[in-house]
């Protein structure tokens, strides 16, 4: 997306897991025959030395038989019965376990109702899509190149020393050459390379800020009223036809002030962005569109922002969250140079406190000027982002020049600290898609 010029805000940098002891027991007196020394059998003994021998007792009479030896033998085979058959049943019990969960992750994908989705306030609901996560204990990393040349990406790759999971495309709804079709051939490429594409739907048409904050045509009362839908229902449907997962980050940085789609802009209204998200969402599920990972991007807090709980359309709509957000430095004269943290900390904890969707760190960057951008990247990839940020399960380098230069490649130190930090077992590579057989894209 395109990034505003410098303001008087000092904070236009801002963007984007024995052995068993029986109680001794009181033994009727054994009745033996006169003066036979008898050794009772050693399952009947109570704990003694190996060597004990009952002593020997005499009675008057003839020979008389042990009364409670039959009894006391059916007790202990019993006991022995019941124990063996538990030690058996736990792995019978584990299997079946590991049957019912494979059956349930496995089965066709939860649908809504026609009445649930009518609901202007729905229960939240399982995801309706296919899922996408990172294997365990990994983060997903990706880059974001100018257009849609694979050319592009593989120079990425050798630059960075390893290929990425993610790769992510602007489209604006408003083009006219086509680019505003589903790109299923684009897409088809990036799952063949391994990774899982991330579009970045824009109901706009593309323009330098600030002309694009005032485009009547695409205020969110008009998508609301429907405007758009027959586009809608063409983008959805060759969606589904292409069938496989893929991000879709619809009207990202809605709390910005540089975007048709923000509230106070534009002609748009309090609480019309929830709305105009929840009528395109509905429309795929209406066309029984799955294979769409619908991602919530916000840009980060500043200064004046509305809170982020006002643009969030609730966990039934929503597959993922996401942030956009940038280090500046001082390449501008209202800037200042900001951790990783200070970038991200404030709108991570605020996005908590409003679901516990899976998160991506959507767009990120740094400047050379105001500080060392190597150390910055070190610091985020290798210290902050696992440490601190749990909950973000991918991460895409804007890899761009804007008004900035963002790219890795912006200074040797800048491209060997990325180089060395993404190179770490935690950032999972391209494997994703048709590229392997074993995939986390079920």
């Amino acid at each position: 997306m395109q990034l505003p010029p410098d303001s008087d805000s000092p904070t236009d940098i801002s963007r984007d897991g024995s052995l068993l002891a029986y109680p001794r027991q009181s033994y009727p007196t054994p009745q033996i025959a006169c003066n036979q020394d008898v050794s009772v059998p050693s399952y009947f003994q109570p704990p003694a030395p190996s060597n004990h021998k009952f002593p020997a007792q005499t009675t008057s009479g003839t020979n008389m038989h042990l009364h409670t030896s039959l009894t006391q033998k059916f007790a202990i085979a019993t006991a022995f019965l019941l124990t063996t058959g538990i030690v058996l049943s736990i792995p019978l019990l584990l299997i079946q376990q590991f049957i019912y969960t494979n059956n349930f992750i496995n089965q066709e994908p939860y649908s809504k109702s026609n009445q649930a989705i009518a609901n202007a306030n729905p229960t939240p609901m399982p995801s309706v899509t296919k899922a996408i996560f990172p294997p365990m204990g990994q983060i997903m990393t990706g880059v974001s190149m100018p257009g849609d040349n694979a050319d592009t990406i593989d120079n990425f790759e050798k630059d960075a020393g390893k290929n990425v999971s993610v790769i992510l495309l602007y489209q604006a709804w408003g083009a006219t050459d086509g680019t505003q079709n589903f790109p299923a051939d684009w897409a088809g490429s990036v799952r063949k390379h391994g990774a899982i594409p991330l579009i970045t739907w824009e109901p706009w048409v593309h323009q330098d800020y600030p002309k694009g904050i005032n485009e009547p045509n695409y205020t969110l009362k008009n998508i609301i009223a429907g405007k758009f839908d027959n586009y809608i229902r063409q983008w959805s449907n060759a969606a589904k036809a292409w069938k496989n997962p893929f991000f879709l980050r619809f009207a990202p940085e809605m709390n910005g002030n540089w975007t048709p789609w923000s509230e106070g802009l534009n002609g748009n209204k309090t609480g019309e962005f929830v709305q105009a998200w929840k009528h395109v969402h509905d429309i795929f599920t209406a066309d029984g569109t799955m294979n769409a990972i619908w991602t919530w991007c916000p840009n980060i807090n500043y200064p004046g922002s509305l809170p982020l709980s006002e643009f969030y359309p609730g966990d039934a709509y929503v597959d993922w969250t996401a942030m956009d957000g940038f280090n500046r430095g001082t390449a501008t004269k209202n800037s200042a140079w900001f951790t990783f943290s200070q970038v991200f900390s404030s709108t991570y904890n605020d996005i908590l406190k409003i679901t516990t969707k899976p998160m991506m760190i959507a767009e990120t960057g740094c400047v050379e000027q105001g500080g060392n951008k190597a150390a910055w990247i070190t610091d985020a990839y290798s210290v902050e982002l696992p440490k601190y940020f749990s909950a973000v399960k991918a991460i895409v380098w804007f890899n761009q020049i804007t008004q900035e230069d963002w790219r890795i490649e912006s200074s040797s130190a800048a491209l060997a600290a990325f180089s060395t930090a993404i190179r770490a077992p935690i950032y999972a590579s391209n494997t994703f898609g048709d590229k392997v057989k074993s995939s986390s894209v079920l």
